[in-house]
C-alpha cells in the first residue's frame, strides 16, 4: 500500500544533498537509479530503439542552429578553461586562484566553443546532421544534463541531473504515433501502481516568454505533455518537435524535411516519487516490469 512521506534527507540512507544543486547518493538509492532505468530502456527495445553514448559537451554551433542562446540564456552552463599563454597561467597561479566565499577568480580564459549538455536529445540531431532516413529511426540515450536554475531543491530542481529520452525521426505521421504509443502505455503504468500522475500541457521554459515567438507558437499549439507528480513535479515529458530539429539540422525522411519527437524521463525525480508515494524503506517499492 503506497504511503505519502514527507523526506528527511539528512537522514536518507547513502544520500548527500550540495547546496549548489547536485544530488550525490548510493545504496538502495543508485540501486533504484538502475532499476528505473534499466525499465526506460525496457520501453525503448518496444520499439527497438538503439542505444548511444554522447559526451557530455555539444558544440555551441550545434545548439546556434536553434537559436538556442537567445530562447535560453539563463539555463546555460559553459565548460571555462584558461588561455593556455603561461604568462597567463602563471599570473592566475601566483595570484588568487579563489576567493574567501570559494569564488574561482580568473584570469584570461581560453574561447568557447562547447556548451555543457543541457537537454539529452540534442546530440542526436547534431549526430545525424545531413542524414536521409529511409526508414524511421528509433534512438535512446541517457545524459548527465545541466541547466542553471534560480533554485534547487534536492532530486526534484537540480543543476545537473540524469535525463533518459527515447527518440523517434521519421514522417510526422511516424512522430506521432511514437508518442501516442509511448504515452498510452506510459498511462497504463501509472495506473497499474496507483500513481498520481496526470498529463499536462507545459512549454519549454524560455527566458522572456512573452517576447519570445517560439513560446507563443507552443502555447497556441502545445507540443509538450508532461508526466505530473501529485499536481506539482513533473517527472518526464512527451515532445513533438515538428521538423525544427529536420530543417535545423538537415535531416530528412522520404525526401522532407524528418519530423522528431522524443519521451523524456528526469531520473532523479523518478526516485522523489518513489520515496515520496510509496515510502523511503526499500522493501516497500514495487517490482518493476523489467523485473
Amino acid at each position: 500500500m503506497s504511503t505519502k512521506t514527507e523526506i528527511d534527507f539528512e537522514k536518507l540512507p547513502g544520500y548527500r544533498w550540495y547546496e549548489n544543486g547536485q544530488s550525490a547518493f548510493s545504496g538502495p538509492l543508485f540501486q533504484l537509479f538502475h532499476r528505473l532505468d534499466r525499465l526506460f530502456l525496457t520501453w525503448a527495445a518496444e520499439c527497438r530503439a538503439r542505444e548511444h553514448h554522447f559526451p557530455p559537451f555539444i558544440p555551441a554551433k550545434a545548439l546556434a542552429k536553434l537559436d538556442y542562446f537567445r530562447s535560453f540564456p539563463h539555463l546555460i552552463t559553459f565548460p571555462v578553461t584558461l588561455d593556455a599563454s603561461e604568462e597567463n597561467l602563471k599570473q592566475f597561479g601566483e595570484g588568487t586562484p579563489m576567493n574567501e566565499k570559494g569564488e574561482i577568480q580568473l584570469t584570461a580564459t581560453a574561447p568557447i566553443r562547447d556548451v555543457i549538455t543541457p537537454a539529452a536529445c540534442y546530440h542526436f540531431y547534431h549526430f545525424f546532421q545531413g542524414e536521409h532516413f529511409e526508414q524511421p529511426a528509433y534512438l535512446t540515450t541517457r545524459a548527465h544534463c545541466f541547466r542553471r536554475e534560480s533554485h534547487y531543491l534536492p532530486l526534484q530542481r537540480q543543476w545537473s541531473f540524469s535525463m533518459r529520452e527515447i527518440v523517434c525521426i521519421g514522417s510526422s505521421e511516424e512522430v506521432k504515433a511514437f508518442l501516442a504509443s509511448y504515452q498510452e502505455r506510459l498511462s497504463r503504468f501509472f495506473e497499474k501502481l496507483g500513481l498520481p500522475v496526470v498529463w499536462k500541457d507545459a512549454s519549454d521554459p524560455f527566458f522572456n516568454p512573452s517576447q519570445n515567438p517560439k513560446y507563443l507558437l507552443q502555447k497556441l499549439a502545445p507540443v509538450k505533455q508532461e508526466m505530473v507528480f501529485e499536481d506539482r513535479l513533473a517527472i518526464g515529458s512527451v515532445n513533438f518537435h515538428r521538423n525544427y530539429f529536420g530543417e535545423a539540422f538537415g535531416i530528412q525522411r522520404e525526401g522532407s524535411e524528418a519530423f522528431s519527437g522524443c519521451v523524456a524521463f528526469g531520473l532523479e525525480r523518478w526516485i522523489y516519487l518513489f520515496l515520496t508515494h510509496f515510502g523511503p524503506n526499500e522493501s516497500d517499492w514495487p517490482a518493476l516490469e523489467s523485473e
